[in-house]
């Protein structure tokens, strides 16, 4: 890996773990409600990346499809309202579950098979999923964490169809493009019972705008120095920059019930990711 695509991973991954606490700065202190924020977000990061791949010489509408628009939609929706009730660190690491797990389901479904260390750390996720949840003084609310569940298969639906849209930066542009005037549609249906400052709209801008948008160009450009292993491996860091940002700069609790569950799951699916070691001949 070359130091160029070191940085680059490096800033999309902060991109990535920053949504989270974008959205949760947004919301937590009632700057500006769900619907707005989806809305905002969208919005502004179809703009930045419609200018970039203008500005490539391409159609910004010419990639994409309204099957991943709706569930880069129901993605930010779903993100967005789970947040009302979750922690940056618990928003995203049950965010990170549920999209691996998605994607290794489908993995399953079509025929993939999986060694005894990738079932045991299944298993192991699995348990530190559990352990999150568990009923006590710091389990996160479990409509909002159902809420994220939804977002995470939503955004992993999202991530298997990218697979073979050529350009991803292209197809994520034509996406975001056709889920924009979604996300607006709930915005002002819900206007009546909307919240909005400057602040707000500021969080919900640059969670848009920088976060998602440049936040995508990053990565895809970061991609193209990463083997696949490597490319999901590296996004275990995102819960783990997601919990520091929220203890750090919005002084949420880091309990030992997290660590744990944060551990198990992360780990398991480490054990799940890994490259089969290759025999020498």
């Amino acid at each position: 890996m070359t130091m160029r695509t070191a940085c680059l991973t490096f800033l999309a991954m902060l991109a990535f773990a920053a949504n989270s606490l974008l959205c949760r700065l947004a919301l937590k202190d009632g700057h500006i409600d769900a619907a707005s924020f989806t809305a905002l977000r969208i919005a502004s990061g179809a703009l930045v990346l419609a200018l970039i791949i203008r500005a490539r010489g391409a159609r910004p509408l010419a990639a994409g499809n309204w099957r991943s628009a709706w569930s880069l939609f129901i993605y930010a929706a779903g993100f967005s309202w789970a947040y009302l009730g979750l922690t940056a660190a618990t928003g995203a690491l049950l965010l990170f579950g549920a999209v691996q797990a998605t994607m290794i389901g489908h993995g399953l479904y079509a025929g993939e098979r999986l060694t005894a260390r990738q079932v045991a750390g299944l298993m192991i996720a699995g348990l530190g999923l559990v352990a999150l949840l568990l009923p006590g003084l710091a389990a996160p609310s479990l409509p909002h964490s159902l809420l994220m569940a939804a977002a995470g298969i939503s955004w992993g639906v999202y991530s298997l169809r990218a697979k073979g849209s050529g350009d991803p930066a292209n197809a994520t542009a034509g996406n975001f493009l056709r889920a924009a005037p979604i996300a607006i549609a709930l915005g002002l249906v819900l206007l009546p019972w909307s919240e909005v400052d400057g602040a707000g709209i500021a969080y919900a801008l640059s969670s848009g705008a920088l976060a998602s948008g440049l936040g995508y160009v990053i990565w895809y450009q970061a991609l193209r120095g990463l083997t696949a292993t490597v490319a999901a491996s590296v996004q275990l860091s995102v819960p783990v920059l997601a919990t520091l940002g929220g203890v750090v700069l919005l002084s949420e609790p880091f309990s030992l019930q997290l660590l744990y569950s944060a551990l198990a799951i992360l780990g398991g699916l480490a054990l799940v990711m890994a490259r089969k070691p290759q025999q020498r001949g």
